[in-house]
């Protein structure tokens, strides 16, 4: 037996570095089982190159937990190491690297910042030990019978001896400290396992079962793959979630190595998206499931795996955000999921149409925060109109071009954001030959925006933002059946009966349409839509709704209620045909719609 003092110029290192990374603690199972699996996974290449002769066995990584005793011991069959090399990577090299860890981050915030790239995941070990013991055995053939023991208590002082390992490979025990008991749990540990080591490619005993998928989908070719493996994988991944509408298989193996799957969800309207769905890997070792900054933003609306040797495995997010291979990936992704969807839609466009609903979200996101996919987008972005039909946007402006052009030649798009709410719109405009589309996401008032801004002499408007005959400037406006002296009495009357913040205006339609409409102008409105979407100014969101009550002069109603002399009569006509406005509306009530409904019975009788 020899002891020794691990040759550092801090007095107590490993209270530090549990200091430093202790928001992670947890992190240290990962470091240990991924260093069995290395070793393992060494020895096996130099069986195949016939350096090492004996036989593999059983190469499991075997987990397990002694409550009595409060340790937790992980075991594998690898390389083992001799005397010399524990000295040398555990008391050397680790120890090297702690220092040049110290010295880097003693000074910085970065709380949980790289370890294993300073040789330091074996010492995570003592972020949630008081001790621990390392019993190993080399596969060399003159070492094979001599195996040594390595135990240390967090300070510089160690002790080597030799011990009695029955055949090769590597035991790391720890003694759990007294605050990090909750490491002795089962339950615990099941759960580290299936976030950490679910798919590390050696298979990973814990309690004598196994808890990984040595061979996950994204390691294997697409050629190899049915839709059947990819729907099961995705089960595997999101046990309890919706299917997913189909999947993108990545294997990209130069400028730099990336595999992976990844799975478009069905979107939600309301645009709720979960953004830790895609979990990043480095050679079948979990990293972490936090990729915004690392892939661009619309990407984290979808699922799936990433895994790239060319990400370090023990970075902080801000070092992956910054690193410039990072950078590359995730621009080769962007382009991966266009050149997926451009794939789809020229294949299979129906399929791609009946898909739209649900993958219109992800789309529009991306165009309106990814500029390269904006480009890409652009030609497969589709449309829908209240007959549901889809077009492109090019497609749809040479559709309704000889219909909807006003006289400036603007290309008018009408459109509905409700289409129950605002049937009425709808109905007037298709009397009049026109045709609307359906925009009915959180984020199409920010689309309207971006696309009128690339297209040429093209307006978007929504249905109810004013009379239809003044959507489309086509002709002179229609005369007015009310002299002006009419049109000044009527427009107090109005007034005196409707809420003090709609603007009246009083104008001439055709005499089929509604006696009253309430319209919503569209800039005011889109501004508003914009800022509860987000992105639009914040101070939108709380002003009042503009809304104009607009009194169709040309109406025989209108008219009658000018004609009208008994005056409680003449308001009860005005408030009943205000109400059914704001009924097309959805606008009416709690109080004011039970006053329409009792006045509407009064006026039956």
């Amino acid at each position: 037996m020899s002891s020794g003092k691990i040759n550092v110029n801090t007095e107590n290192i490993f209270p530090i570095i549990k200091k430093f990374l202790y928001s992670d603690h947890e992190i240290f199972l990962r470091e240990l089982v991924s260093n069995a699996v290395d070793a393992t996974q060494k020895l096996k290449t130099l069986a195949s190159t016939g350096e090492f002769k004996g036989e593999l066995g059983n190469t499991d990584v075997e987990i397990k937990i002694d409550k009595e005793n409060k340790t937790l011991t992980i075991s594998d069959r690898g390389l083992g190491m001799t005397a010399e090399e524990v000295d040398k990577y555990i008391n050397q090299i680790a120890f090297s690297g702690a220092e040049e860890f110290l010295e880097k981050y003693k000074d910085t915030p970065e709380a949980n910042a790289i370890i294993g790239h300073f040789g330091l995941g074996f010492y995570s070990s003592f972020m949630v030990s008081s001790n621990v013991e390392i019993i190993t055995r080399s596969f060399k053939e003159d070492e094979a019978d001599k195996a040594v023991r390595w135990q240390c208590d967090g300070s510089p002082d160690f002790t080597l001896s030799d011990a009695t390992r029955e055949e090769r490979g590597t035991d790391i025990i720890l003694h759990i400290a007294e605050d990090s008991l909750e490491f002795l749990e089962d339950a615990r540990i099941d759960n580290l396992l299936n976030k950490y080591c679910k798919f590390l490619p050696v298979p990973i005993k814990f309690q004598d079962k196994q808890v990984n998928n040595v061979q996950p989908a994204w390691t294997k070719k697409p050629a190899d793959l049915t839709d059947e493996d990819y729907k099961k994988f995705y089960e595997e991944l999101y046990p309890y979630g919706e299917e997913s509408l189909f999947h993108i298989h990545l294997n990209v193996d130069y400028p730099f190595n990336l595999t992976g799957i990844l799975y478009f969800p069905r979107l939600k309207k309301n645009f709720e998206p979960q953004k830790n769905k895609i979990q990043l890997y480095s050679n079948q070792v979990f990293v972490t499931d936090s990729v915004e900054g690392i892939v661009p933003d619309f990407l984290t609306l979808l699922h799936g795996i990433l895994d790239s040797p060319d990400i370090p495995l023990n970075v902080s997010r801000s070092y992956l955000q910054s690193d410039g291979n990072v950078k590359k990936i995730s621009s080769h992704i962007t382009k991966k999921v266009a050149d997926k969807l451009e794939e789809i839609f020229k294949n299979s466009r129906e399929d791609f149409e009946s898909k739209w609903d649900d993958i219109k979200m992800f789309i529009q996101y991306g165009m309106l925060t990814d500029e390269k996919f904006n480009e890409r987008a652009s030609k497969f972005n589709l449309f829908k109109n209240t007959a549901g039909k889809y077009f492109t946007t090019e497609e749809y402006v040479e559709y309704i071009r000889p219909a909807q052009t006003d006289k400036e030649e603007n290309v008018i798009v009408l459109y509905a954001s409700n289409e129950q709410e605002q049937h009425s719109f709808i109905e007037a405009a298709k009397g009049r030959g026109y045709d609307v589309l359906i925009m009915d996401s959180a984020l199409d008032s920010h689309m309207v925006n971006a696309l009128e801004s690339k297209l040429e002499k093209t307006r978007f408007v929504r249905v109810d933002s004013d009379p239809i005959d003044k959507l489309i400037k086509k002709d002179e406006p229609l005369p007015s059946k009310l002299s002006e002296a009419e049109v000044e009495k009527l427009k107090p009357l109005v007034e005196a009966q409707v809420n003090k913040t709609y603007m009246v205006q009083i104008e001439p339609m055709s005499e089929t349409d509604s006696p009253m409409l309430v319209t919503r102008p569209e800039f005011m409105r889109r501004m508003k839509d914009m800022s509860v979407a987000g992105g639009g100014n914040p101070f939108m969101r709380d002003m009042p709704d503009s809304v104009n009550l607009i009194v169709n002069s040309n109406h025989p109603l209108i008219g009658r209620i000018l004609q009208t002399e008994d005056e409680n009569q003449q308001q009860n006509l005005i408030r009943q045909a205000t109400d059914l406005a704001l009924l097309a509306q959805n606008m009416l009530k709690g109080e004011e719609l039970t006053r329409f409904i009792k006045r509407s019975v009064e006026l039956i009788d």
